[in-house]
């Protein structure tokens, strides 16, 4: 692919990471224990992970994304969507 084939993804809302990991556990009703229980990371750090208190980390980003059933972008890069093309 040439760089003219590339779009440009633009920012869509103001989330942050720890916001990003608060917002698809609640959406999965999931309490910061069950996520801790599942993902083997203490209850403590995922709060401060939720309150950007302590960086989400590539490895932490990728055992939290498997335990919420999402691609570890979608926590690392919150509010950021890249347009699809056309398949025509």
């Amino acid at each position: 692919m040439t760089k003219e084939q590339y779009r440009v993804a633009s920012k869509q809302v103001d989330v942050s990471v720890g916001e990003s990991v608060r917002i698809i556990r609640e959406l999965q009703e999931l309490s910061q224990n069950e996520l801790a229980e599942l993902t083997g990371i203490p209850q403590s750090t995922v709060s401060a992970i939720e309150h950007d208190k302590v960086r989400l980390g590539v490895e932490r980003a990728k055992v939290l994304a498997r335990a919420l059933k999402v691609h570890p972008a979608v926590l690392v890069f919150p509010g950021w969507e890249v347009e699809k093309e056309s398949a025509a």
